[in-house]
């Protein structure tokens, strides 16, 4: 059993039991932008964390484990993503990536935004014309250092 193993063991219970991803971060006690990207092979839970998870999943023992086990990130299975959500946003990045990248140096500074210390929030936003998807991703900034 492999860690890719877990997340598919946990998809295929989400979907039979019916749970939501609100749902399994409340229960978790984290939020569901980072629960999912954990249940989805992408983060570390803490062993109690793990435990809860495993309990709402029916996972066997080592399958809570290995949810405690650091994970190797990035989880496309190619550089150019073919999922049509998750290739408008490498559209995305692809299109704005220069404009964000200057208008964040023009701020900042030379240096990055930080996917460590980072949180994301995913929501709803009504509107007339049909609903938006209101994203906000907020990562610390790291400058570059002189050395």
């Amino acid at each position: 059993m492999n860690r890719h193993d877990v997340t598919e063991m946990i998809v295929a219970a989400k979907i039979e039991k019916g749970l939501s991803w609100v749902s399994v971060a409340e229960a978790v006690g984290a939020s569901k932008e980072w629960v999912t990207a954990g249940c989805l092979g992408q983060m570390t839970f803490t062993a109690e964390q793990a435990t809860v998870v495993g309990h709402l999943f029916d996972l066997p023992p080592m399958a809570v484990k290995l949810l405690q086990v650091v994970p190797y990130k990035g989880s496309l299975p190619s550089q150019v993503p073919t999922d049509p959500l998750i290739y408008r946003l490498y559209e995305l990045v692809s299109v704005y990536g220069t404009t964000i990248k200057s208008l964040i140096h023009e701020e900042f500074g030379d240096g990055i935004m930080s996917a460590i210390d980072f949180s994301m929030d995913i929501t709803r936003e009504p509107d007339p014309k049909g609903d938006r998807v209101h994203m906000v991703l907020s990562g610390k900034f790291l400058p570059y250092k002189t050395y």
